[in-house]
């Protein structure tokens, strides 16, 4: 990918990185899914009136919104109401880079390179690294929700990965188009399955008592990390082959272990900051950065 990119993808990756401690405070007094509910029809209101409609077909756009929005977001916070620590899901989430490059191949027949494939390899030995030096006690049912959530996004990646291949999301603003149109299946279902989880009263609760803290962390969760950030996203994915992309995502944990790490206290454990460490250099890999590197140093020295 040229620089630019690379520099929109990490971009996506900070911003991603730093949702994490935002919905740690949004969800203080909230129910899970009625915070994807807000977080959804904030994306949607007023974004659809001023973004046009995408020229990806209907169907494409429905699924794109099942996979990517309410079945990643619906099963993530639904495994952390089951009671997934958040790090530990942020962390579990990332096997969709595995799962994207797989489905990929299989789907839209991509075959990875060789130096994407050690990337992925190593990127996905750090996440196990940083895993197992976080010690946490994990529901197994809670845990296999969290992997179902990688694999819905995963979906969602190779969808508008073919979306872009047909040439229907090749303008500057069909990313967020796709962002903004493909969220209108979110907000019905999620305050649906928040009712049926919580109740009706706790749900009417929470939305007659909203905070300042609730409210600032929807419209972060809404504004930055869905329209900026999969705004970018799936313009990426449409330009660039899937397993070029997605590895980015690796940089998430990294960043989010940094912001809580910063403004939460948690300091990262050894085995984290390796694992992290191991993060980075897969990405690099993955991207071809430390390929291009070692080139340079070789035509420096000859």
């Amino acid at each position: 990918m040229p620089l630019r990119s690379i520099l929109a993808a990490v971009l996506v990756a900070v911003i991603w990185g730093l949702n994490f401690v935002v919905i740690d405070v949004g969800l203080e007094g909230m129910p899970p899914t009625l915070f994807v509910a807000l977080r959804f029809a904030a994306v949607i209101v007023p974004a659809i009136f001023f973004v046009p409609r995408p020229k990806s077909r209907f169907r494409d756009v429905v699924l794109i919104g099942l996979f990517m929005s309410l079945g990643q977001f619906g099963l993530l916070y639904t495994a952390l109401a089951m009671g997934m620590p958040a790090g530990l899901a942020s962390l579990v989430l990332q096997a969709q880079v595995v799962l994207t490059v797989v489905f990929a191949a299989l789907a839209l027949r991509e075959t990875p390179t060789r130096s994407q494939l050690l990337g992925v390899v190593v990127g996905a030995a750090g996440l196990v690294v940083v895993g197992s030096g976080r010690g946490a006690e994990t529901p197994v049912l809670a845990f296999f929700v969290t992997l179902a959530a990688a694999a819905s996004w995963a979906i969602g990646n190779v969808i508008a990965r073919r979306v872009g291949r047909i040439g229907t999301t090749s303008s500057p603003l069909a990313g967020l188009s796709l962002t903004v149109w493909s969220a209108l299946v979110v907000p019905l279902p999620m305050l649906a399955l928040a009712v049926v989880i919580n109740g009706a009263d706790a749900v009417g609760f929470a939305l007659t008592h909203l905070t300042v803290p609730q409210l600032l962390s929807t419209a972060y969760t809404a504004w930055l990390a869905s329209l900026v950030g999969y705004g970018i996203w799936n313009t990426l994915l449409a330009r660039h082959a899937a397993s070029a992309v997605v590895p980015f995502t690796m940089l998430v944990p990294v960043v989010g272990m940094t912001t809580a790490w910063l403004a939460l206290g948690e300091i990262p454990t050894v085995l984290e900051a390796v694992g992290g460490l191991m993060l980075l250099l897969g990405v690099a890999i993955t991207t071809g950065l430390v390929g291009r590197s070692l080139r340079r140093q070789r035509l420096a020295l000859s």
